[in-house]
């Protein structure tokens, strides 16, 4: 932005990321990261087999085997996670992944927004193919993509980018919300801002409300 440049930001979103975890692509993962001997043993038995089944009420559903997916709830589940998707920006060319659990941005700046859409469709395409080969879905509605820059940049952008996964089109949005954090497309931080002070708004709300039938020393921690 300070070069006067614009910045693509694509916000995915995977379906069901943790539950489709293919076992046998991580084995062979691990392995390939250097986990053998017992220790992939382990990791063997630790996934094998493994059952579940539903109960309502006081009725239980037949046992089915786990397939796929990592063990949610577990200490090892996102961390096997993490070891499943730690290659995928290996099939990047043009742009930048940032990655958080199931949280992946990729980015890339440009002199133009005809630049932009070239770089990031080219690696859009490159995380379709990375994601069909390791048995992951990309959820095409919910993912969407940001053009970042100064008013005064953005505002020269006659032709908005177009950015598609297929014969689908990605939503472009003026602000996402990433970990917890608010961004726009000028980085003003404004949206972050109102987000902050309306969820105090609310508390302080709910503090007024209790703090005649909650003792002092309860509020104050």
């Amino acid at each position: 932005m300070d070069k006067g440049n614009l910045n693509g930001v694509i916000f995915l979103d995977l379906k069901k990321a943790f539950d489709c975890v293919d076992h046998s692509i991580l084995l062979r993962k691990l392995y390939n990261y250097g986990i053998r001997g017992k220790s992939f043993q382990w990791f063997q038995s630790y996934l094998s087999d493994r059952v579940q089944m539903c109960k309502v009420n006081q009725t239980l559903s037949n046992k089915r085997i786990v397939k796929c997916g990592v063990p949610q709830g577990s200490n090892l589940g996102p961390l096997l996670f993490l070891l499943y998707i730690n290659d995928l920006p290996n099939c990047l060319s043009s742009s930048a992944a940032s990655m958080f659990a199931d949280d992946t941005n990729i980015s890339t700046h440009g002199s133009s927004a005809a630049e932009i859409q070239e770089q990031l469709n080219h690696d859009l395409d490159n995380i379709h193919q990375w994601l069909l080969a390791n048995k992951l879905t990309l959820n095409k509605e919910k993912t969407e993509y940001m053009v970042i820059g100064s008013r005064q940049r953005l505002s020269k952008v006659l032709n908005e980018p177009e950015i598609h996964v297929g014969e689908t089109t990605i939503k472009r949005v003026s602000y996402s919300k990433t970990l917890g954090v608010v961004i726009d497309e000028n980085l003003t931080w404004e949206r972050q801002i109102e987000n902050i002070q309306t969820k105090m708004s609310k508390g302080i709300g709910m503090l007024r409300r209790m703090k005649k039938i909650i003792p002092k020393t309860t509020l104050k921690k």
